[in-house]
């Protein structure tokens, strides 16, 4: 007789991301469906990792990450946010942003526990809570600009409530918070015992002009909140797997705890190349919104003759596109077609979902890719 396995997360499959790079692997297509880059990071960041493995930064990191780089997301912060955090007590690194946000949910969240979520949403909020005991409350933005449905909010958030997760820029429509959305929310959640998270790890991905809208930059908000943001994302290297939060000092010490039993540290190496990259090149999350805005206006003018409809992307790396003039299939059945058919490996909006709109029809694409790759791509949509 062998034991048998019960399932914590039943209802958890392979996430979309992963099955829809693996089918445009198989079917040889143009995969602009992860997010990821497909180009390298900055050279001169490659070459401090080389330095730093030389220089025997090879064993275990602090648990709380490396304080030269701790510092520096501190003095980042304070630069950018005006706010002033301690990276002592204060910075934690990840093994990316989603080992934050799973830190953070767990570090706050217990059995009976309710969670709000607004949808669309990354997948990997719900799990999290599911593994906590916790209860999601769903609340949809609204279309068709994916804003904050302040009534529902309102509606969803009671004695219950431990936790709010936004994420702002939003994956995977671009929107972003205003700063009368954060004014709004601090007054929604004052007289609460309720902690935000703030998930921003698109935050230097914001275009047209437009400045991020950080929780860091609203001081009563940083004070109930844990903010993630993700290096993977700002440098182009998304398989480091190197990310962080910034929380009062004491939820950080409650995520630490769940923190260092699940990586302990992460990559000593990485840590200490990025450190000084953020010295040498503070320029470089100014310029990250012209460099991703111009790519962003690259794949809306390579599609501006195709039956898809859109509005550029505000935020993020993602542009979302309705494709209800080509096709009445749901989204998961006409990305299925467009991946077939067409050579694109797209995402459906509804993984994101768990009640999504059932006459929507939209799907996102990454632009985060070279020249090439977006112009074979949007070639093989346009005969769509």
């Amino acid at each position: 007789m062998h034991p048998s396995v019960h399932s914590r997360l039943p209802g958890v499959g392979t996430t979309i991301f992963t099955v829809m790079s693996a089918a445009a692997a198989e079917h040889k297509a143009v995969n602009l469906g992860q997010g990821f880059p497909d180009f390298s990071p900055p050279a001169r960041l490659v070459d401090l990792v080389t330095e730093h493995l030389r220089a025997a930064h090879n064993q275990y990191a602090p648990m709380a990450g490396v304080l030269g780089l701790r510092e520096a997301i501190a003095a980042k912060v304070a630069r950018r946010y005006r706010r002033c955090v301690d990276p002592i007590d204060e910075v934690t690194v990840t093994a990316g942003g989603t080992e934050a946000l799973a830190c953070a949910i767990q570090a706050l969240v217990h059995p009976g526990d309710e969670v709000v979520v607004l949808e669309p949403a990354y997948d990997s909020y719900d799990p999290v809570v599911a593994l906590c005991g916790g209860v999601v409350r769903r609340v949809p933005l609204l279309r068709p600009h994916f804003s904050l449905d302040w009534e529902a909010l309102s509606e969803a958030l009671s004695s219950k409530t431990r936790l709010l997760i936004v994420n702002t820029p939003h994956n995977p429509s671009g929107a972003c918070l205003a700063v009368e959305d954060l004014d709004r929310l601090a007054n929604l959640l004052r007289d609460t015992a309720i902690w935000l998270v703030s998930d921003e790890v698109y935050e230097h991905m914001v275009y047209d002009g437009r400045p991020h809208q950080s929780v860091h930059s609203h001081p009563e908000l940083a004070a109930r909140s844990i903010v993630v943001s993700s290096f993977g994302k700002t440098y182009h290297a998304t398989g480091w797997k190197i990310g962080y939060c910034v929380a009062p000092r004491v939820v950080t010490t409650e995520v630490r705890k769940i923190h260092q039993f699940l990586t302990f540290a992460v990559a000593t190496p990485l840590q200490h190349a990025i450190a000084d990259f953020m010295s040498e090149h503070p320029e470089w999350e100014t310029e990250l919104p012209i460099f991703y805005q111009a790519k962003r206006d690259r794949l809306c003018q390579l599609l501006a003759g195709s039956r898809l409809r859109f509005l550029p992307a505000a935020a993020t790396y993602f542009q979302l596109v309705d494709y209800g003039a080509i096709s009445d299939l749901g989204d998961v059945a006409f990305a299925s077609q467009v991946l077939t058919q067409a050579g694109v490996a797209l995402i459906p909006t509804s993984a994101f979902c768990v009640d999504a709109p059932r006459d929507e029809r939209l799907l996102r694409i990454c632009f985060a890719k070279s020249d090439e790759t977006l112009v074979s791509g949007a070639e093989r949509l346009l005969r769509l």
